[in-house]
């Protein structure tokens, strides 16, 4: 059947189909649609991401999916967010998968829930746990023993606190993918899959509509897709619509045509153009899919910390910190010109509710603040103290999952000519920052930088930060192992005999580290200058009674991390950009206390030591002089002190 003529054939019937009164949710093959209590049912979705969202701004942005008109939200699940550690399960504060449900449904919206245990989206290992790489030989997405038991065990934890909220059982939760793309995945491997469909009607029973979602091509649609599992597609702003879903047709021949994840924005990786893709483009694809009766999810908020992923096509790239991603919503939850447009689509097929937009949340420039130096860190940061071993050792087979290890060692004799120091078989994952008795040499990168020279005596104290830049999240690369893999090679000698530290770097700032220790000694006569190589600054924004949202520049500034009040607000890279602004959730701050802040800077501290509150991000480095210029004018008549 011609498709155009099916997608006309589809919106009438569906609309004319009497209802039932039974609470329910299903699909309907013979009129192509879904059925939400015996009642033709099209869904309009946005992927909302709770684990990038600090909750108490989880109502926030669901009232204002809400009323852009939207009827259901999608919503991932990251394994790793909830068991960082083996066994070790948390769903509190953050990570209160629950609580974000019922403020779903408190809010009017349906749940489509994306469990995985593969998510992709942008986010570290896929959301796979990185301590399933303590197997050196797991194969990831497969049905490998090792890999299902513990995919297993994860889902016979989740599983069970999902089933209640399910819209058959009384909850919101309309549909559940299985997996994420599998088609995309070199494994192909339908035993896997057969296990995950098992698992899934195990835990939650055989009415629940089940899907998969993959790309658009054939392969990808052959291996993603299972009998048994609604097979959905997945496409953007410059794809053909009718080929995409003829597509899906092939697949599923009858059923409701679906786009699970309609991509109105990108990712941005460190050293791109900030992405963007056209509000106009968006407005006419999604207007013409909804006009052929399509059930649509638009895809398109930050990464938090330490889950900033990577990707691995012809080179390992990391994602930047900021996942605004030219998002209907921004990264601070505000209202676009995009999200605008969107709602003006959605309300030529549905009523949506009346009022007026939830407005933009309040943002200050809160001005300048002065850093200074933090020196003697190590017994603070690695308090058990070095692992000694041989050749280097991974930080998976030290459990080290993210953040930075220290690799010492010292130097087997004297060079005093420039000596090649090198990564030949590309071990370095990802970013190696050497110093030779504390003095910074330069650094060693993955796939790009193999090799440095450095000199000095036999003895000398060899250094070697490295630090985990995210792991791989898309791809045959998910296997992304860090720290050392291979040995360093000096002139024509292995270096051996290494101490390894593992650092806790959030832990002991989470603990109130540096501001406390520094509170017990009495402060430096002098501003100490700053310093290059791997160094930590420490500084306090005083409260001037507000915690309203704000960004965070380090103009001059080289590449590091940020906390403030023991939080890790993520990467800064600005000459690599394009991201130049950390985005601050305001309640973060106090407006009674002096907020902390420290900074790790791994390369080079500018000789100004300062930092900038801004109060709008800056997300391309391609940013206006008199724009920047006119705004730090504004900061110093705004500033609250340093």
């Amino acid at each position: 059947m011609n498709l155009t003529l099916e997608s006309h054939l589809l919106s009438q019937s569906c609309y004319l189909l009497q209802a039932r009164g039974q609470r329910s949710f299903s699909i309907d093959y013979k009129n192509n649609c879904f059925l939400k209590d015996g009642k033709p049912f099209q869904y309009i979705s946005g992927s909302v991401h709770y684990s990038r969202i600090p909750q108490y701004y989880w109502k926030d942005r669901l009232m204002k999916m809400y009323m852009t008109g939207l009827n259901a939200v999608q919503v991932y699940v990251p394994w790793n967010f909830h068991e960082t550690v083996q066994g070790v399960y948390n769903f509190t504060g953050d990570r209160d998968l629950e609580r974000f449900l019922d403020l779903a449904n408190q809010t009017g919206l349906l749940v489509i829930l994306r469990p995985g245990p593969y998510i992709c989206a942008e986010w570290e290992m896929g959301g796979l746990p990185a301590w399933l790489l303590q197997k050196p030989n797991i194969i990831l997405r497969s049905a490998d023993t090792d890999y299902l038991m513990a995919v297993s065990n994860w889902l016979a934890v989740l599983l069970p606190k999902i089933k209640p909220w399910l819209y058959i059982n009384g909850g919101n939760i309309i549909s559940v993918q299985v997996e994420n793309e599998y088609g995309s995945y070199y494994a192909c491997d339908y035993n896997y899959m057969r296990h995950l469909r098992a698992l899934f009607r195990y835990f939650l029973g055989e009415d629940l509509v089940l899907f998969t979602t993959d790309g658009n091509t054939d392969k990808e649609m052959t291996c993603g897709t299972l009998e048994g599992l609604y097979a959905t597609i997945d496409f953007g702003t410059d794809t053909n619509i009718t080929e995409a879903f003829s597509r899906q047709r092939r697949f599923e021949p009858q059923g409701p045509l679906v786009n699970s994840e309609f991509y109105t924005g990108w990712l941005d990786h460190w050293g791109d153009q900030h992405a963007v893709v056209d509000v106009q483009k968006v407005s006419r694809v999604l207007g013409e899919m909804l006009t052929m009766g399509a059930n649509v999810n638009i895809a398109g908020e930050k990464n938090l910390s330490l889950w900033c992923s990577a990707d691995h096509d012809t080179r390992f790239r990391s994602v930047v910190t900021s996942y605004d991603y030219d998002a209907p919503l921004s990264e601070a939850g505000d209202p676009t010109e995009k999200l605008l447009a969107i709602r003006d689509v959605i309300k030529q097929f549905r009523d949506i509710p009346s009022g007026p937009m939830p407005p933009a949340t309040p943002k200050f420039a809160y001005g300048f603040v002065s850093l200074r130096k933090v020196n003697g860190l190590l017994n603070t940061l690695s308090p058990l103290g070095p692992v000694e071993s041989q050749y280097p050792m991974t930080f998976e087979e030290l459990k080290q999952y993210y953040g930075y290890m220290l690799y010492r060692t010292t130097l087997p004799r004297d060079l005093s000519e420039p000596t090649p120091l090198l990564s030949p078989l590309n071990g370095v994952h990802d970013r190696a920052y050497v110093s030779i008795n504390g003095v910074f040499q330069g650094l060693l990168e993955r796939d790009t930088k193999l090799v440095m020279n450095v000199t000095g005596q036999q003895g000398d104290t060899v250094d070697v930060l490295v630090e985990n830049m995210g792991r791989v999240n898309f791809g045959s690369k998910i296997n992304d192992y860090k720290g050392l893999l291979s040995n360093l090679i000096l002139g024509k000698d292995v270096l051996t005999d290494w101490k390894i530290y593992p650092l806790d770097i959030d832990g002991a700032i989470a603990g109130g580290w540096p501001h406390t220790e520094i509170q017990k000694s009495p402060p430096a006569t002098q501003k100490e200058p700053s310093s290059t190589g791997p160094t930590f600054y420490m500084g306090t924004l005083q409260p001037n009674g507000l915690t309203w949202d704000t960004f965070l520049k380090l103009n001059e500034w080289t590449k590091g991390q940020v906390w403030i009040n023991g939080v890790n607000l993520g990467r800064y890279w600005p000459a690599r950009g394009p991201q130049q602004t950390l985005y601050i959730p305001g309640p973060l701050l106090s407006t009674t206390l002096p907020n902390n802040i420290t900074v790790l800077e791994l390369e080079g501290a500018p000789a100004h030591l300062r930092v900038l509150f801004m109060d709008r991000p800056q997300l391309s480095i391609t940013y206006l002089l008199f724009d920047v210029l006119g705004h730090i004018e504004g900061c110093r008549m705004n500033s609250p002190g340093s």
